[in-house]
């Protein structure tokens, strides 16, 4: 199997602006190339933008929305795809034929849409319907996976996607820096973003506490080890509508360990080689070969009272 180099990108989005989203795309697709980089990541919603869109009824969420896969902002990737000759996965808003809106992501090459994933948990708008499949697709050999940034809270969805086959999970995300029910959670706020470049001690105290990044490390590094996988993590980074976002966007291997990061207090880019050997090698693949599902099989499939009221986004007061 041979090694594969990818590279994992943040950006400030402008909300509901497809035309710079998409051209910040560009940009950093073209630093990845220059990084000899076969696939590059961007965050959830990352065309679109996200936040910004628990405000849109559904008329306007229909009118960001794009047809797949003839939209106008897939063409734009293509053409981006075979200027850089780098894959690319990104995030949207999507409409099927039959009037269902979808929070979607996909997975661009020069020949057009390889794959696309609609997440099974969506929640920053009522009018969003749910995904209703896992995938798990090919490329350069190696078996990957998507699951869209609150999907992954629920480990079951981690560990089925395994089970399909992935070697790596892309986990494209808009999280941190929300209050919760977590002791430490919370804002960041924006003036000291408007700060950053006097005072960038102060911006990183936060972005690298209990409101970001360290909760971040609570399990992030878990579903990598336990599923033996590498995990391929992207996330905002600024701005979001009204909300701070923090970036932090990283590669892990099989082993929980990080192999890049982006750590700059903007917009940009961090790429890693991924070694195939290092799966086998792993606790998580030992594991998932000690399996019992006879012991716990009916267990995680009993009938359950779902809670699809997902409440992780506060409204400000």
């Amino acid at each position: 199997m041979r090694n594969l180099k990818i590279t994992t990108a943040q950006f400030e989005v402008k909300s509901g602006n497809k035309e710079y989203n998409i051209s910040m795309i560009e940009t950093l697709c073209k630093e990845a190339a220059k990084e000899k980089s076969q696939v590059i990541v961007f965050p959830e919603c990352s065309i679109t933008g996200y936040s910004f869109l628990r405000k849109l009824d559904k008329k306007s969420l229909e009118d960001i929305a794009e047809n797949l896969p003839d939209g106008e902002s897939i063409k734009s990737l293509i053409e981006i795809s075979k200027k850089t000759n780098i894959i690319i996965l990104s995030g949207l808003i999507e409409k099927d034929k039959n009037g269902k809106i979808f929070n979607t992501y996909v997975c661009i090459g020069q020949n057009g849409l390889i794959t696309k994933y609609r997440k099974l948990h969506p929640f920053i708008n009522s009018h969003l319907s749910r995904g209703s499949e896992y995938c798990v697709f090919d490329l350069f050999g190696w078996k990957c996976g998507i699951l869209v940034c609150y999907d992954n809270n629920i480990i079951e969805n981690v560990r089925a996607t395994k089970l399909l086959g992935a070697d790596l999970i892309f986990m494209p995300h808009v999280t941190m820096c929300t209050p919760s029910t977590r002791p430490g959670a919370g804002f960041v706020e924006p003036k000291l973003w408007d700060n950053r470049l006097e005072d960038p001690t102060s911006l990183r105290l936060e972005f690298n506490g209990m409101k970001g990044r360290e909760w971040l490390m609570k399990w992030l590094p878990a579903r990598a080890y336990d599923n033996g996988i590498y995990v391929v993590f992207s996330n905002l980074i600024g701005m979001d509508d009204d909300q701070l976002k923090n970036g932090c966007s990283m590669i892990l291997d099989p082993f929980g360990d990080i192999l890049c990061e982006c750590t700059m207090l903007g917009d940009g880019t961090a790429t890693a080689a991924l070694l195939y050997n290092k799966i086998e090698k792993s606790g998580g693949h030992r594991y998932l070969n000690a399996r019992r599902p006879d012991l716990y099989g009916e267990i995680i499939t009993q009938d359950h009272q779902s809670d699809q009221k997902v409440t992780w986004l506060t409204e400000k007061n």
